[in-house]
């Protein structure tokens, strides 16, 4: 899993690409914490996941993890540009109720 961010117009765009495992989870977590720790001044953090190739269950605990770490910073958080496998565990899972898509 590679991880990437950059700011722009005070968001925060969080890039992540690869496969999104139990394996691969860990570093991709310290990684964008940091990033989300050195933007706080953010107004809103998008975390795109076009090029994520596989997601499992793990997936959904690392959003729900940086969805927490941003709302106690009060800076909500989007998802954006999710493949179609992705999007179909999203959806069954509820994670749009807590993390809307980006438009």
């Amino acid at each position: 899993m590679h991880v990437s961010g950059y700011v722009k117009d005070r968001t925060l765009y969080i890039n992540l690409s690869g496969e999104m495992d139990e394996c691969s989870s860990r570093d991709a977590r310290t990684h964008c914490d940091k990033l989300i720790d050195e933007n706080v001044a953010a107004k809103k953090i998008i975390i795109n996941l076009s090029e994520v190739a596989f997601m499992d269950s793990t997936g959904i605990g690392f959003l729900i993890g940086r969805y927490k770490k941003a709302n106690r910073i009060n800076v909500p958080l989007y998802i954006q540009k999710p493949n179609f496998a992705a999007d179909k565990i999203l959806n069954l899972s509820g994670i749009y109720s807590l993390i809307p898509k980006a438009e």
